[in-house]
């Protein structure tokens, strides 16, 4: 019997021992891209590229008379040819100094929304 009691007495600490278990919860990692806004003059600048790679007014222009000429030599001959090449160069000229500024415009405001 006094084996039993000894042999009781050294199972006692197994048996009031208790393990704890920690959970812990695993968050997946997210990727943030932060992106620099550029500047006023960084997008002005990248416009002003923009602008100028267009034909703006003087491919207007240029344009505008050849078609004018077209228009006016079949209107009124080679004098019609000569005033209708002038109308459509001034025509032509405004038309592509509109479309430049739409293009700068258009430009600018996208860089600066960040686009």
């Amino acid at each position: 019997m006094p084996l039993l009691i000894a042999a009781a007495m050294a199972a006692m600490p197994a048996l009031s021992q208790t393990t704890t278990v920690i959970k812990q919860e695993v968050v997946p990692q997210t990727t943030v891209v932060v992106r620099a806004v550029p500047s006023a003059a960084e997008c002005g600048a990248r416009a002003e590229r923009a602008a100028m790679n267009s034909a703006g007014v003087a491919g207007g222009a240029v344009g505008g008379s050849f078609g004018g000429a077209a228009f006016g030599a079949i209107v009124g001959g080679s004098k019609g040819a000569a005033r209708g090449a002038a109308a459509g160069a001034v025509v032509g000229g405004m038309a592509g100094g509109a479309r430049r500024n739409e293009i700068y415009r258009r430009v600018y405001d996208d860089c600066m929304r960040g686009l």
